[in-house]
């Protein structure tokens, strides 16, 4: 199986070592000579090749100026002041002028375009770890748990390493939502996600299963499990056995943990696969991403599947897991279609050409505040989104 992170990541192997890898550094000089130290991205960016010292005498608009030529600061002042820098050369982007794209399809790809250039600059503030996680820097909280449940444990002969401000403040948010759970009301309880794991804060997905009528209560595969809310909502319902897949480790590891948590470990069997696990199903459910584009990193992977990939797969493969009179249960928004990526007749085609028919369809609309927020440059197709519930059979 094609690990999910291939080509993202400028790794190359130890010739004598198969099994350890040589990782980027990041090079930077100051009064004392020149040092360098580990990089780290889980976006998979390569190490900035220009590296400057800032601190808190550095302006925001100096900043911006080196961030938006590629010159990365690496920062020696207070943590805190940092992250008030990084505010402000977020502004700084936010007052550009956009033009106005001719077609939603146009602002689809504007809007990629400007968010991809946003994070190269937003990411060029860098902050130095120490090698237990540390970081020596005034006012800078302890970051020690949020790097471990991302970076692993440190590691015996651990050295110091970088990482940009905003990768590191989305781990500490990460840690967070891990600590503290989303409430899933569907469920009664909640769910912990973790970083780099689709959160299930967009719960209209998760209600529409909750009310669409079961054809079984015996057993039901879940296709890319995530957090593993579907599966522990599907067990919460009365299924006797659901056996839920995916093939990122994080989402297996956070898929078995929220799974014992709901106490559920009887019911749901989280297990390594390419969407179905052996055998049939009376009942087949898969929520891919919702949007035909490739993702520029690993953490949207739950929100851009390349070519519709997942969803092929998985209307491909339904009709060959579907007991007879099985149902496959296929979660999907019509954001797609709106945005000029996808057409309802070309996915209505797949449905088709995968050997299976369209029993019933159940819609609802989304209440997530992008929805309703004007300002936000795909507000259009936003406003007009629906997300379906599909009850597909075989023919």
């Amino acid at each position: 199986m094609r690990s999910p992170f291939a080509g993202l990541f400028p790794f190359r192997f130890v010739t004598t070592d198969p099994n350890q890898f040589v990782f980027p550094t990041v090079t930077w000089g100051d009064d004392a000579g020149e040092h360098s130290a580990r990089w780290r991205s889980e976006a998979g960016v390569p190490a900035p090749k220009r590296v400057v010292l800032a601190d808190d005498r550095t302006s925001a608009d100096a900043a911006y100026r080196l961030a938006s030529e590629g010159t990365a600061l690496l920062w020696r002042g207070d943590f805190q002041n940092a992250r008030q820098l990084l505010q402000a050369m977020t502004r700084r982007i936010e007052r550009k002028p956009r033009k106005q794209p001719a077609s939603p399809i146009d602002a689809f790809n504007a809007h990629r375009q400007a968010q991809a250039q946003r994070a190269r600059t937003l990411g060029m503030l860098l902050i130095r770890l120490e090698a237990d996680y540390s970081i020596a820097l005034r006012r800078a909280p302890e970051v020690k748990d949020a790097c471990r449940e991302v970076y692993g444990e440190v590691a015996q002969g651990a050295q110091a390493s970088v990482v940009s401000l905003r990768e590191l403040l989305g781990l500490i948010g990460a840690h967070e939502w891990r600590k503290k759970g989303v409430e899933i009301g569907a469920l009664g309880a909640r769910i912990h996600p973790y970083y780099g794991v689709f959160s299930p804060v967009r719960g209209e997905y998760v209600d529409l299963v909750a009310r669409a009528p079961l054809p079984t209560h015996t057993l039901a595969f879940d296709i890319g499990a995530g957090t593993g809310v579907l599966a522990a909502l599907l067990a919460k319902r009365g299924v006797a056995r659901v056996v839920a897949t995916d093939t990122d480790a994080r989402a297996l590891a956070c898929a078995r943990e929220n799974v014992a948590r709901l106490g559920l470990s009887g019911q749901v069997e989280v297990i390594e696969a390419d969407l179905f696990p052996p055998g049939r199903a009376p009942l087949v459910v898969c929520n891919p991403p919702w949007l035909p584009a490739r993702p520029s990193s690993p953490i949207e992977r739950a929100v851009y599947d390349p070519d519709s990939g997942m969803l092929r797969g998985f209307l491909g493969g339904l009709a060959a897991h579907l007991e007879p009179q099985g149902e496959g249960w296929l979660i999907l928004s019509d954001f797609a279609e709106h945005l000029g990526l996808r057409s309802r007749d070309a996915l209505l085609a797949m449905i088709d050409a995968a050997g299976l028919n369209v029993i019933a369809r159940d819609d609802i609309r989304p209440v997530h505040p992008k929805a309703a927020d004007p300002s936000d440059p795909l507000h259009r197709a936003r406003a007009a989104e629906v997300t379906s519930l599909w009850r597909l059979g075989a023919k």
